[in-house]
């Protein structure tokens, strides 16, 4: 198991946001994580990134305590994406795509020739080749969104957290975040784990979903075992109908209302 969560508590203040959540993360595989706003999604990956800690419970990441790990090696397994990205200093694209190699390098060294064909392959597999001489300040949400894709997949960790990764992107760009993302899961054995908002398609790109709702895990398991109209309706209070897409061969739901 990549990470194993047991009796996990967190709150900000007197808001409990994770409530005794407990659940393994297989590793090489693509986890979405579904819920409505406010329902402990983001917090969930802070605590699995080790940028915060639970007030009670263990998060184990491959068998070991995830706070026994230091930072910088932490950081070489497992890189976040965050939904928004705020930078005041003009880095250019590529520059910031490189700072995902710094766990990897030695202190106040310079990256390498193979560090920077690392970044160049990230840029063209995340189609941002075109963004790297341009200013991380000058860019739209959803250019930012890819850049900071690309710096995690330069990053070259064995797991990638990625919250709303494709929140600001139209279409096509959105596609092809996720195909990339499930590229990584299927070439190089890597662990996705993404809070998703569209239930399609994280029925379409993830191996597993895991429905949260008030910081408890209400269900999970394959799309088609665990993506129903009754799981909708006590997860999001919404009806629905759900059904097989012939031409994707995945569940896929339309809602009522």
């Amino acid at each position: 198991m990549a990470f194993e969560l047991d009796n996990i508590y967190f709150s900000y203040g007197s808001h409990n946001v994770i409530d005794n959540l407990s659940f393994s993360i297989r590793s090489g595989c693509f986890h979405a994580v579904l819920g409505p706003n406010g329902c402990g999604k983001t917090t969930l990956l802070d605590l699995m990134s080790g940028y915060v800690r639970p007030a009670s419970g263990k998060i184990r990441f491959n068998g070991q305590n995830i706070s026994e790990y230091g930072k910088k090696s932490l950081s070489r397994h497992i890189a976040l994406v965050p939904q928004e990205y705020r930078v005041n200093f003009p880095y250019t694209v590529r520059e910031v795509v490189a700072m995902g190699r710094y766990p990897h390098q030695a202190r106040f060294s310079h990256p390498t020739a193979q560090d920077m064909q690392i970044v160049e392959n990230a840029l063209e597999v995340c189609g941002a080749q075109e963004l790297s001489d341009r200013f991380i300040t000058e860019l739209s949400g959803g250019e930012k969104q890819r850049v900071i894709f690309a710096r995690a997949i330069a990053q070259e960790t064995s797991v990638l957290l990625l919250d709303e990764p494709c929140a600001s992107m139209d279409v096509k760009h959105a596609l092809r975040i996720l195909n990339v993302a499930s590229e990584q899961v299927l070439k190089k054995g890597v662990t996705v784990i993404a809070v998703m908002h569209d239930i399609n398609l994280a029925a379409r790109f993830a191996d597993n979903l895991i429905f949260i709702k008030q910081g408890q895990r209400i269900a999970s398991g394959p799309a088609r075992d665990s993506l129903d109209s009754k799981i909708i309706r006590e997860v999001f209070d919404v009806e629905s109908l759900v059904a097989m897409e012939q031409n994707l061969n995945v569940p896929q739901v339309v809602f009522l209302q």
